[in-house]
């Protein structure tokens, strides 16, 4: 017998260690081999979605980009439409007046419009007609078109082949010509026909203004009359706003722009932007690390393109893609390294996941040989048996090419057939129960909606309502099943429904706000929605409209609406609400076969009333101002309070103005009716200026400005009657803008100059005195009166610079006066606005230390209305400009409001007796006696007497009689400049001696 030994189980383990260890060893060679391979895999797409996300990028960038160029371009060319129609065809709607002044100059003719929004150019030998009308109807057409087209654009202009510009704003034409490459841009080819049959707007290239001193693009539209190229119109519009549109840059990507001759227009990661730049650095800007990747783009003319480059050491991918308007390229750029950091992480992530996985490799082989039959056929057991007691759940067994494997796979099938079944089967009971679940849920839902609810079929008619319909219209469930879906609507409303079901037919669906019909005749305004209700197949079964009730809100808007449109104490229009009604009377009068008149007037003295009978009283009186207009004007009219006692109407259909006159009688008579005012009784009246339309004006704004001097130009005459606009109210207007913009001028050009009108003692025939007179000589318009510029430097404030100036100039006139020998006395008006500057003692300090003035020497003359204002803070005023040591003087003394109890204690040294009572002088007895009690008043006060106005020896030799002695006037001399005095002194003497 042979003795066998059992096998030995060291024997056994040791083969399936070393077994798993080679297998491991195999795997874990293989796995790195693998990591590598998916690693790089990883890395090429990796860069290729970093590219993709880059052309999304700039696709992106500049589908936005071209969206705005094209909006832009929209503009511009439906301006060039609009210029072309009023200009240059006989179709045009634009006004027949006169144009702003049109200077000529060295072949040149310009103008600046009116409003100061536009100016014009031309040059020639001659202004033809139609350039002035072309003037004129460009004026107009830029008023209008100019203001909105601005804030798209800084620039918007029109230039013809005849060297016509039109310009707005005017800067490029106030002090210079226009640059001869604005002329020159009607050769550029694709202005042409030829090469722009389609006739559309180009795109110029970026170049430097350097009015502006900007980095501009423009937008040149051809223009063409009867099919003949005559010129273009141009927009420009900033670089800098234009780049502003682009995506902003980030710490990820970087974007750059240049254009078709590869000069880089903006680099802002880098730091680079045209629109920066100044005209001094207005060389091309050059990036040499980008200077291949712009040369390979722009020489494949491909629409995209796709590079690398090195910037600063560090690599880079680029996506490049073409913006047709402008033949310009935008670049999206990111740095190469950090699209594959993440990868880099992955790396090592990688190689230690592998490393384990060897580990675990070589210890589940160990274990898969020690029980490769054993632990399969057990686990098979297990399962057969779990799978018989209803464990569904079970795992599904291992399979292999073994029998074992063939019959786990078996197992699984079978497993895996009955678990469906039984799975579908309790699918099937739980989708039931939800279903029926969320049908009830449902059906109770739309059953206690707040919102009103209908359903029809297919073809509108109705199958079901809600509770909350019924209470809404107070119908039964009756009135509703089987009638028509829009029978719901309001009769009211009846020009909607043929709107809604237009919609339904076409669209299937309608949103939007309607009144319901009710059994109650109250509104029902709700917010109305109908939508179709599709099958799976997507046809359509029924509709569903819901319906949410939104009376309050319509009751609100109302309440608002008469809030924001309505005056709340009268009750009438408020301004807001005149404006809608005016522009609609425009817009009605311009197609023609429509007039109006337009009523501007406030309360006479109404600020009397209000101040003496309190404020309640002026609300009372206001409010039966309103109900006797609202009773005797028409209610198609528009009445409205604009503010305070302010008040306007539009008359509707008046065309005439004996119309408008009949109206402003009806006003009047119904103003000056009394009005009981409690225990008061008042009479008011109104000044009321009146402008028709559309015959003074087709603009707003100057129907209003109309208006407004036509009530100022009624006050003027003396209140409580009206007054039609007329051009000449334009045109005072116009020539007190006028004067106040040259007057700012004239002040920095100095063209002002002082003359001199002795004061003669007419006992000795010596010069006592001067008074400084200052005169303005106007480089186009020669002398202009102080009567007109005058009141306009008191009201802008501008008198107290020019007056600060008169002082000092007439100061060092005295001086120079003095070291002649002469008298150097010096008498100088002061205005209001100056005696009430917080600067002026100050001033007139500073002047007499400056020009070594004897204080004594120096006659301030006022008047006595400045005085009377606040009596008070002018005797403190009076007192500091005394203790300065100079001379007071009350000028035109008799004409004003002062007391003698006022004027006793004002610190004056002198009177002057005003010229409207000298001038009559013997003629007029009670001037003669009035300027005798002057004198004698004056000579007890102890004060100096001066007439002014004297003219004639009668008027001398009064003067003397009533010992008056100082005398000013023509008869003597008038206002003289420096140069002259000497002259009149000399004749002065010789006159004396005969």
């Amino acid at each position: 017998m042979v003795n066998r030994r059992p096998p030995s189980r060291f024997g056994a383990n040791s083969l399936s260690v070393k077994l798993s260890m080679l297998i491991s060893a195999v795997c874990l060679i293989a796995g790195v081999f693998a990591a590598a391979l998916m690693l790089k895999s990883e890395e090429r797409q990796l860069i290729y979605e970093e590219y993709t996300e880059l052309k999304r990028i700039s696709s992106q960038a500049v589908h936005q980009f071209s969206q705005y160029l094209d909006l832009k371009t929209s503009l511009a060319e439906q301006a060039n439409i609009v210029v072309a129609k009023q200009l240059f065809t006989e179709q045009t709607l634009l006004p027949e007046q006169s144009t702003s002044y049109i200077d000529e100059k060295n072949g040149e003719f310009r103008s600046t419009s009116k409003n100061g929004l536009s100016a014009a150019y031309l040059s020639g030998d001659t202004l033809k007609e139609k350039d002035r009308r072309l003037f004129s109807q460009s004026e107009s057409l830029w008023n209008i078109i100019a203001p909105p087209l601005l804030q798209d654009f800084f620039n918007f202009y029109l230039v013809t082949k005849q060297n016509f510009v039109r310009i707005a704003p005017p800067n490029i034409l106030l002090n210079s010509s226009p640059n001869s490459a604005l002329f020159s841009t009607h050769a550029l080819p694709l202005l042409r026909e030829e090469l722009n049959p389609t006739r559309e707007a180009i795109w110029s290239r970026v170049h430097f203004d350097n009015v502006w001193n900007k980095w501009v693009i423009s937008i040149l539209v051809p223009l063409y009359n009867n099919e003949q190229y005559v010129g273009f119109t141009g927009t420009d519009l900033e670089l800098k706003t234009l780049l502003s549109h682009l995506p902003a840059p980030d710490s990820k990507q970087g974007f750059v722009i240049f254009d078709q001759q590869g000069n880089i227009i903006a680099a802002p990661n880098l730091g680079v932007q045209r629109a920066t730049d100044t005209a001094s650095s207005a060389q091309a800007i050059s990036i040499p690390e980008l200077k291949n990747v712009i040369e390979s783009a722009l020489l494949v003319k491909l629409p995209e393109f796709q590079d690398e480059f090195t910037l600063g050491g560090e690599g880079h991918i680029i996506n490049i893609k073409q913006l047709k308007q402008l033949d310009w390229y935008i670049g999206v750029y990111k740095k190469r390294d950090l699209a594959l950091s993440a990868l880099e992480e992955l790396k090592v992530k990688f190689f230690g996941l592998f490393l384990l996985y060897a580990l675990f490799v070589a210890l589940l082989l160990h274990q898969v040989l020690y029980q490769l039959v054993l632990g399969r056929i057990n686990l098979l057991v297990n399962a057969v048996v779990g799978f018989g007691r209803g464990q569904w759940d079970m795992p599904s067994m291992p399979s292999s090419n073994d029998e074992i494997g063939q019959l786990n796979a078996s197992f699984n099938d079978m497993s895996e057939e009955i678990k469906k079944l039984v799975t579908g089967l309790n699918q099937r009971i739980t989708e039931k129960e939800i279903a029926e679940k969320a049908a009830n849920r449902l059906s109770k839902a739309v059953s206690f909606s707040g919102t009103a609810v209908v359903i029809t079929n297919e073809h509108f008619q109705i199958e079901y309502v809600n509770p909350k319909m019924l209470e809404m219209t107070g119908f039964e469930e009756g009135h509703f099943l089987s009638a028509p879906l829009l029978s719901i609507i309001s009769k009211e409303m009846a020009i909607l429904v043929d709107d809604i079901d237009i919609d339904l037919r076409s669209r299937n669906y309608w949103r939007g706000d309607t009144m319901l019909a009710g059994s109650d005749p109250k509104p029902i305004w709700v917010s109305l929605s109908i939508s179709p209700i599709r099958e799976d197949g997507g046809q359509i079964s029924s509709y569903v409209a819901s319906a949410q009730d939104i009376s309050f809100v319509k009751e609100s808007q109302r309440k608002m609406e008469e809030l924001a449109y309505f005056d709340t104490l009268t009750g009438l229009a408020n301004r807001t609400f005149f404006r809608m009604q005016l522009r609609k009377s425009m817009a009605l009068a311009e197609r023609g076969h429509y007039a109006f008149a337009l009523f501007y007037f406030d309360l006479d003295e109404f600020k009397r009333i209000n101040d003496t009978l309190g404020h309640d009283a002026g609300d009372r009186l206001l409010v039966e101002v309103a109900e006797r207009l609202k009773l005797r004007l028409r209610s198609e009219d528009t009445i409205a309070r604009l503010g305070g006692d302010e008040f306007a109407v539009l008359l509707s259909g008046i065309d005439k103005r004996e119309n408008a006159m009949e109206v402003a009688h009806i006003i009047q008579r119904t103003l000056n009716k009394p009005i009981k005012l409690g225990n008061n009784e008042v009479i008011v009246s109104a000044s009321i200026g009146i402008t028709m339309a559309p015959f003074d004006s087709k603009e707003e704004e100057q129907l209003l400005k109309h208006a407004d001097l036509a009530m100022y130009e009624a006050k003027a005459k003396g209140r409580n009657t009206f007054h039609f606009y007329s051009q000449e109210l334009d045109a005072a207007a116009n020539e007190r803008l006028y004067i106040e913009n040259e007057l700012r001028q004239a002040i920095k050009a100095k063209q002002f100059t002082l003359f001199y009108q002795p004061q003669v003692d007419c006992k000795t025939m010596n010069i006592v005195g001067y008074e400084a007179l200052i005169r303005w000589k106007h480089p186009e318009k020669g002398m202009i009166p102080p009567t007109k510029f005058i009141p306009i430097a008191e009201a802008t404030g501008l008198i107290v610079e020019l007056g600060a100036w008169v002082l000092e100039e007439a100061c060092l006139f005295s001086m120079r006066l003095q070291r002649q020998g002469r008298s150097g006395n010096m008498s100088i008006n002061l205005s209001a606005r100056q005696f009430k500057d917080a600067h002026l003692i100050d001033e007139i300090s500073d002047v007499l230390q400056r020009t070594q003035m004897p204080a004594e020497k120096l006659h301030l003359e006022l008047t006595e209305s400045m005085l009377m204002g606040d009596v008070e803070a002018a005797i403190t005023q009076l007192h500091q400009m005394k203790d300065l040591g100079v001379g007071l003087s009350i000028d035109d003394f008799g004409t004003g409001y002062s007391s003698l109890s006022y004027l006793k204690r004002f610190p004056v040294d002198s009177l002057k007796v005003d010229r409207s009572f000298v001038k009559d002088i013997p003629a007029d007895s009670n001037d003669m006696e009035i300027t005798a009690a002057i004198i004698a008043m004056a000579q007890k006060l102890n004060l100096q007497v001066v007439a002014e106005g004297v003219e004639t020896k009668e008027q001398v030799a009064f003067l003397k009689r009533n010992n008056c002695y100082i005398v000013q006037g023509y008869y003597y001399s008038p206002p003289l400049p420096e140069h002259e005095i000497e002259i009149f002194r000399a004749q002065l003497q010789d006159s004396a001696g005969n």
